[in-house]
């Protein structure tokens, strides 16, 4: 048998006319992420546009705490007495100095890593960012590509400390610089993390000056503070010659780092990534899914529960921690069809110990110490995740062991628990929500405003719910008992859900018993009923349901969040937090809901190829916003531009899982 030849991921790559283009330039986001919630981002021209960019976002208390410890870095070269800036940035008074983003030449991921390559007369230098598995290091390389002549190279590091959803002022601020065993140590204020700057070849100078009254662009549109200030701490300086390459390293970790050895580290762990991918799928494997295999690998982190090494789903970045809806919907993705079940298997027990009155939790706060619970559907996904994950492996230990919480979940709901969830004793159907409380996925609030409060009897909850009764009656005999009472509850639930469905509209209410009736609104909710595998829905209503969302709500980068039609209907997602709050489920577009849609439509038309077009924006989406990675939301109105998180786990993970499992139909029909 030959063998088969590794199959690479996607390119993503731009050249000069991209990268010389300061508007297109900036609009293009690059991220590295550590594995426990640390990250370096910042935009393809190199100038920050978010609070959120940095060189070194560090997560003191994994994957949470996270800290901008450097925010950049200012990179000049000296050729034949001449000084050429490699960097890029914007000022309050919209002064863009210097302007380095003139002389890249081309910008491309290798595998993760984002690469610069910047061109000046017959000189060519390439830059490297990378983080280290594990820990909170970055490392920075520079390298002569090409000239026959040395080249003097010159790296400013500003650093600051602070909460990464702040920005800093200056003030009075005085950082502790100081030189130490052939580094600098940045000591913010008493009690910090210290920031350790080493450059292994390179000559080290402290230093202690401001740079004032860097602009935003981003934060401006978001009506967010949008100035921010850093300190110019070390400098770092160093010959290149021809082919030749130095390192630059920012650590907030206490321990030596060898930079060849993080090379190495993160060159085995993308390898690692792909050859799971690779050996999961079979010749089926191709460069998309080797593309989305390394997107889906940044989100999942480390997290420690109960004194116990755990593990959980960043819902994205840059501003998300880890949520419990959003970890459940995108688990599946992210690791079974990535060739990775222990990782699958981690999350879902890490989470089984936070399991309370019968819950999951919503978020996880960056600080706080209290969870979150404020949601009726995380705990109906984590179910219809151990279903997936047992049907990926034949694991049935799991089910040994989380059976007691499985018990004690339904148990909850069907005497009650918070938020008025509770299951009605007149048709067995799951209702929820109270005054003031936003509890679904459409969980949008504005202060006491509560943009779409969805309080009654929910159709994806219910179909959820309908789910969750089948499995746990799939499961019962693994654990030696009866199935019937699990059977007959779902055969009520499944005979209570018709409700939904109105022939005069040609689809499901997405609430029904609502305090003001049902809600007939035209939203993709309803997808979820004919797209889980374990569906409540006749049949024989499955098209028209496909239909009706393909006709209304389904765009190239996803489904809208509510009809065109209706009177509430947000075109564009934008402006300061009340307006992005209020059109967040009132129109915007949804990546994740594209990969349920696909698997919908195919079950009803049974066409993969057809199905799996759906998802080809996106896949071109990769070089369009987050490079290599997908957005979490879309305008509503053309061009359906990409808004929010630049890369969101379950747009990811829903996007990969119907990908290949279309390319497997279309094989086997």
């Amino acid at each position: 048998m030959t063998a088969l030849a590794p199959v690479a991921p996607l390119p993503v790559r731009y050249g000069r006319d991209d990268c010389g283009d300061l508007g297109r330039a900036e609009s293009l986001e690059w991220l590295v992420a550590n594995g426990i919630g640390g990250y370096a981002s910042g935009t393809v021209a190199g100038l920050r546009t978010r609070r959120y960019h940095g060189l070194l976002v560090a997560a003191l208390d994994p994957p949470t705490a996270r800290t901008v410890m450097v925010t950049d870095v200012h990179e000049q070269v000296q050729i034949a007495g001449g000084a050429h800036a490699l960097t890029t940035a914007r000022w309050r008074d919209q002064t863009v100095s210097p302007r380095g983003f003139e002389r890249i030449e081309a910008f491309w991921l290798e595998g993760r890593t984002p690469v610069w390559r910047f061109a000046i007369g017959e000189h060519s230098i390439e830059k490297r960012v990378l983080m280290v598995p594990g820990r909170n290091t970055t490392v920075l390389t520079y390298r002569l590509a090409r000239g026959h002549t040395s080249v003097r190279l010159e790296v400013k590091v500003l650093a600051a400390y602070r909460d990464y959803h702040a920005t800093t002022r200056s003030g009075g601020w005085r950082m502790q610089v100081e030189a130490r065993g052939g580094e600098l140590r940045v000591v913010p204020f008493a009690g910090a993390r210290e920031l350790r700057v080493t450059g292994p070849g390179m000559t080290l100078e402290a230093a202690h000056n401001w740079y004032r009254g860097f602009d935003l662009a981003r934060e401006r549109e978001r009506g967010l503070d949008f100035l921010d200030d850093a300190l110019h701490v070390a400098t770092a300086s160093a010959d290149l010659a021809p082919d030749h390459e130095v390192i630059l390293i920012l650590t907030a970790e206490p321990h030596e780092v060898d930079a060849e050895r993080a090379r190495h580290q993160v060159a085995a762990h993308e390898e690692a990534i792909l050859a799971d991918y690779r050996a999961h799928q079979g010749p089926l494997a191709d460069e998309v899914g080797a593309r989305l295999a390394l997107a889906a690998d940044q989100f999942l982190v480390r997290r420690d529960a109960a004194h116990e090494e755990g593990a959980t789903v960043i819902a994205g970045y840059h501003w998300f921690t880890d949520w419990g809806r959003d970890t459940m919907i995108a688990l599946p993705g992210l690791t079974l069809e990535t060739g990775r079940p222990a990782v699958a298997r981690q999350v879902l027990s890490t989470y089984a110990r936070f399991v309370d009155r019968g819950m999951l939790p919503n978020r996880f706060p960056d600080a706080a110490t209290d969870l979150e619970y404020n949601t009726v559907d995380a705990t109906l996904w984590f179910v219809e995740a151990l279903r997936e994950y047992l049907e990926a492996t034949g694991d049935t230990t799991i089910v040994h062991e989380l059976w007691p919480v499985l018990e004690q979940i339904v148990a909850h709901h069907e005497h009650g628990t918070r938020y008025g969830i509770l299951v009605d004793a007149a048709d067995g159907l799951l209702r929820a929500g109270e005054a003031g409380i936003q509890i679904t996925w459409m969980d949008a609030k504005v202060g006491d405003w509560v943009v779409t409060p969805r309080t009654g009897k929910c159709v994806e909850v219910n179909a959820l719910w309908y789910s969750t009764l089948v499995t746990l009656g799939e499961f019962a005999p693994l654990v030696g008992q009866d199935a019937g009472g699990w059977q007959a509850r779902a055969a009520r639930v499944r005979e209570s859900f018709q409700r939904f469905w109105r022939d005069d509209l040609g689809y499901l209410c997405d609430v029904i018993d609502g305090p003001e009736g049902d809600d007939t609104s035209l939203r993709p909710n309803q997808i979820l009923a004919v797209a889980l595998p374990r569906s409540p829905l006749e049949s024989g209503r499955h098209r028209a349901v496909v239909d009706a969302c393909a006709d209304a709500l389904v765009t190239s980068h996803g489904l809208r969040s509510l009809a065109p039609t209706h009177a509430s209907y947000r075109p564009m997602y934008g402006g300061d937090p009340r307006a992005r709050d209020g059109a967040y489920h009132q129109g915007t577009v949804w990546a994740w809901l594209l990969g349920p849609f696909a698997l919908a439509h195919h079950r009803v038309y049974g066409n993969p190829r057809q199905a799996r077009a759906f998802l080809e924006p996106l896949i071109d989406h990769v070089r369009a916003y987050g490079v290599g990675s997908i957005a979490e939301i879309f305008d509503g109105a053309a061009p359906h531009r990409p808004r929010g998180c630049i890369a969101q786990a379950w747009s990811v993970a829903e996007t990969l899982r119907a990908w290949v499992r279309l390319r497997r139909q279309e094989v086997q029909e």
